[in-house]
């Protein structure tokens, strides 16, 4: 049986903000990350959010992590 996958309203903007302040993607980021892209249904904004996230890895100005959290 598959769960289904369900965001959190404002997942994504809060999770954009928490990366862009750190520099840093946890394993939790990413898989938050694949669910907003499994889930399609993501506004305009929240996938230019991912695409601008992804750019700055491809950058090097976002450091992956293999934390699970930021939090200590």
């Amino acid at each position: 049986m598959q769960v289904p996958v369900k965001l959190l309203p404002g997942a994504i903007a809060d999770l954009f903000a928490q990366v862009s302040m750190c520099g840093k993607i946890t394993l939790a980021d990413r898989y938050g990350l694949m669910a907003a892209l499994l889930e399609d249904s993501l506004t305009e904004e929240e996938r230019n959010s991912i695409d601008r996230l992804l750019h700055a890895i491809c950058r090097g100005r976002m450091q992956i992590v293999n934390e699970l959290s930021k939090i200590s």
